[in-house]
């Protein structure tokens, strides 16, 4: 599957930069079928290259057939003049509090604009993307009351319609060299203009206009950051925000850049680590409450689906879930772990639903980072630390060792005789114990380390090239921090 992924991504880059008819593709790829159906069983290796060529083929035809990407209605760009508009929208987007100075509130949300009205009495409909800021004065807290006080203005919540008078102005990017491209990203996010009004301004309309669906969703992702934030301090409430479920919006300035120069802001980003940790602990408990495998693991799945719907990240999370239900789908098949199978798998499913998600440094990077851990750390770990490991296996026997290799079994019998020697002080069960827990550790802190250097040295260039930066303390950053939501995580679920 792998090697379908890589031909079909090849066939996407081609068919991108080279255009060919239609027609021709698909008779190619009919013809590459046919031959490789003739030399199925005369010579496989053949076969599998002309079943390959005709997947390029394929990938190559569904991006030049494929629609482009939708983009905000631009209707709207007439009105971004600097003059005063009415807006009539409902919020798509709910906002959240944010502060904007010393004495001043903030709140951004997204809107669907619904009408306008222009300076000359004009009604016009429109159905474009508005990012708006909402802002009104706080008084500042007195000596009396230091707590921070109560906000006077409304959050907005998803659904709401709303009417207030606004300038509109088209975003931009700024022209300096791989600057974040902020156009590009609200475009991704159906939002075509850009607004800010005073609170006192916002007129709130009876009526509501959404799913409901997203709106059982937005209340619980609204929930959960409201729990968080009467558990924990507004700083760490910040970060747990956003390694649980997602929600960046409460994070500074200054510990995001402190994330960043350090490498570890992965930490900050819910992605596979969070699914695979829900995973762990859904399986794992369901499967210690005496529930059979088949059950365990399809409630495992519709808890990780469950969980990327509450999240707000999208499409890493999507890929992590469907790496994680693919895994757990063949395991109920009996067959063995590939975690190259399930990259290729996931990779080749998602590009069939889109095949511009290639050309995205997200699908990019995550792919990239999993492709290191299969395809380069676990076989270095098996052809380095795991041949030590097993010869902790039947510890207590003394007939296990002449049946491992040479070196394993040696390595397995110096560590028997440390055992022995400190048997004298400690008795013989206490220092067994000892001497597989110490050389346990050290294996392990030795796996993370070479897992972690070579993500560090593979991910270097694309890092470089997507956010030119490349951190030389990433690698220990990343040894002290990456364990910790293991543990973090489920406790922070739990309470």
């Amino acid at each position: 599957m792998l090697w379908a992924a890589l031909a079909y991504s090849s066939g996407i880059v081609a068919g991108t930069y080279v255009w060919r008819p239609a027609l021709l593709l698909v008779a190619s790829a009919a013809a590459f079928l046919a031959a490789g159906l003739y030399f199925l069983r005369r010579r496989n290796w053949l076969s599998a290259t002309l079943a390959l060529g005709a997947v390029f083929l394929a990938g190559a035809l569904h991006i030049q057939l494929r629609a482009p990407a939708s983009l905000p209605d631009p209707s709207i760009q007439p009105f971004a003049d600097g003059q005063q508009v009415e807006l009539t929208a409902h919020v798509t987007r709910e906002g959240k509090f944010r502060e904007a100075g010393p004495n001043e509130l903030r709140q951004t949300l997204d809107l669907q604009i619904e009408d306008i009205v222009t300076g000359n009495a004009t009604k016009l409909p429109l159905h474009s993307g508005v990012r708006l800021g909402i802002y009104d004065p706080q008084p500042a807290p007195s000596q009396e009351s230091p707590e921070s006080p109560t906000p006077a203005m409304r959050l907005f919540h998803y659904g709401e319609r709303i009417r207030l008078p606004v300038k509109l102005k088209l975003p931009r990017n700024f022209h300096n060299p791989g600057a974040f491209d902020y156009e590009g990203y609200l475009s991704e996010n159906g939002i075509a203009a850009l607004a800010s009004a005073k609170s006192a301004d916002v007129q709130l309309l009876p009526g509501f206009s959404g799913t409901r669906f997203e709106l059982w969703r937005t209340r619980i992702h609204s929930s959960i950051v409201a729990k968080v934030h009467t558990l924990w301090p507004p700083p760490q409430a910040a970060l747990i925000d956003a390694m649980l479920i997602g929600e960046a919006a409460f994070i500074d300035r200054d510990t995001r850049i402190d994330f960043q120069r350090s490498g570890t802001y992965h930490i900050l980003v819910v992605s596979g680590m969070n699914v695979t940790i829900l995973a762990f602990v859904v399986f794992w408990t369901l499967r210690r409450a005496r529930l059979s495998d088949i059950p365990a693991t399809l409630l495992t799945i519709l808890f990780c689906v469950a969980y990327a719907f509450l999240t707000e990240v999208g499409a890493p999370v999507w890929r992590a879930t469907l790496m994680c239900s693919i895994y757990l789908g063949t395991r109920l098949l009996y067959r063995d772990r590939g975690m190259l199978n399930a990259l290729g798998t996931a990779a080749l499913g998602l590009l069939v639903f889109d095949p511009r998600q290639l050309f995205t440094a997200s699908f990019q990077m995550t792919f990239l980072c999993v492709l290191i851990v299969a395809a380069i750390g676990l076989p270095l770990v098996e052809r380095t630390s795991h041949l030590y490991r097993q010869a902790l296996a039947h510890w207590d026997s003394d007939d296990y060792g002449p049946s491992l290799p040479p070196r394993t079994a040696q390595f397995r019998a110096d560590l028997r005789l440390i055992a022995g020697r400190l048997a004298r002080f400690l008795g013989q069960p206490w220092s067994l114990r000892l001497v597989r827990g110490i050389t346990i550790v050290c294996l392990a802190t030795f796996d993370l380390l070479l897992v972690s250097a070579v993500m560090q040295m593979g991910l270097a260039l694309p890092m470089a090239y997507y956010f030119h930066r490349a951190t030389t303390i990433g690698l220990p950053a990343n040894i002290a921090v990456v364990p910790s939501p293991n543990f973090l995580c489920p406790q922070r679920c739990w309470r």
